[in-house]
């Protein structure tokens, strides 16, 4: 069974900082990618970042050069630190995994960037 767990988001003010934790199941973390989506109100769910068991990052171009995504194999845990918050990175956050060719899904930490 993949559990994924998020946390870490709340409320800043636009030029702020957030950094957003995954937890994941020990068992398949090392082998599997894990990644980072969004999805605002009345908008699709978009892509934040992602990194693979090798390390390897990629970022959507409206994060890239604020976020980075990182991940610790002991702790299972994967990384999301946003700087430079802008109002449109205002969102529900969610970790996700593929393993076994099957897509898992956290319940998503709630992102607001305001003054």
């Amino acid at each position: 069974q993949v559990q994924l767990v998020e946390s870490g988001g709340g409320l800043v003010q636009p030029g702020g900082s957030l950094r957003l934790s995954c937890a994941a199941s020990r068992s398949i973390f090392s082998i599997s990618p894990m990644g980072w989506y969004r999805q605002a109100p009345g908008k699709q769910r978009e892509l934040v970042a992602t990194i693979t068991s090798l390390e390897t990052t990629n970022y959507a171009d409206s994060v890239k050069g604020r976020f980075t995504i990182s991940r610790d194999n002991a702790k299972s845990t994967v990384y999301l630190q946003m700087n430079s918050l802008k109002p449109e990175d205002t969102a529900v956050y969610y970790c996700y995994t593929n393993f076994a060719s099957r897509n898992y899904w956290g319940q998503g930490t709630q992102v607001t960037v305001s003054s």
